[in-house]
């Protein structure tokens, strides 16, 4: 008789296939309990570690101890304590004064020059070289705004007029400039700014022009000595 195919086959190793599970079956089995072992594993590990699991940023490790992650995090600014003020600008810096440079164009400048003083201005006079005593012009121009004790120059058509140099010794020091300055002169102090006026130069009545100076010595401090002059016999 010839023997007949059963259908069975036998397997690789030449045992007998006995209706348990096949090499495939087994080895898909292994690599399952594998992937399971794994899992349960690194959930031991968090666990034992003390972290929350899979869901811990890393970012948050990495930046506490100090490696770079590549991300950057802005600081929060702290607001404890603080009250933002107001930005300052020119237009709230600086007030108006409501003093202007008055209309004195046309005018002689000994008027000018009174109407700035009574306006607490200082002033400056600039004489030309044309004729005649009145303003030409000023800097700033009329109607400038300007902060109280600010000078104003006046600039005069013609030379500066002769002045008359007042008679200063044994004034006292402040009184004798307030003085010159009223007769259009200017004192150069020569010995400190205190005290009586021991000497002045040019004298009282001397030649002197609008804007010259008057050299004054005050304070206890003795003017120079005048030369040596030999008795005659």
């Amino acid at each position: 008789m010839t023997d007949a195919n059963t259908g069975r086959q036998d397997s690789a190793g030449g045992g007998r296939d006995d209706g348990g599970p096949g090499r495939t079956s087994v080895l898909l089995g292994g690599g399952l309990a594998a992937v399971l072992l794994a899992a349960i594993g690194a959930t031991g590990g968090w666990l034992l570690a003390g972290d929350d699991g899979p869901g811990t940023d890393p970012l948050a490790v990495a930046t506490a101890t100090g490696a770079s992650t590549g991300q950057v995090t802005a600081p929060r600014p702290s607001t404890a304590g603080t009250t933002p003020s107001a930005p300052r600008t020119a237009a709230t810096a600086t007030k108006g004064t409501g003093l202007t440079v008055p209309p004195v164009i046309g005018t002689d400048f000994l008027q000018a020059r009174d109407l700035l003083r009574k306006q607490k201005l200082g002033w400056r006079l600039v004489f030309g070289t044309g004729t005649g005593r009145t303003v030409e012009s000023t800097s700033p121009t009329v109607g400038t705004e300007v902060a109280r004790g600010a000078s104003v120059q006046l600039h005069v058509a013609g030379p500066a007029p002769a002045a008359e140099v007042p008679d200063v010794v044994g004034d006292d020091c402040s009184d004798a400039a307030a003085d010159l300055i009223d007769e259009g002169l200017y004192p150069r102090y020569r010995s400190g700014r205190s005290g009586e006026v021991s000497r002045q130069e040019p004298a009282e009545n001397g030649p002197a022009r609008w804007n010259d100076e008057v050299s004054i010595w005050c304070g206890s401090a003795a003017p120079p000595s005048l030369p040596n002059q030999t008795p005659t016999p």
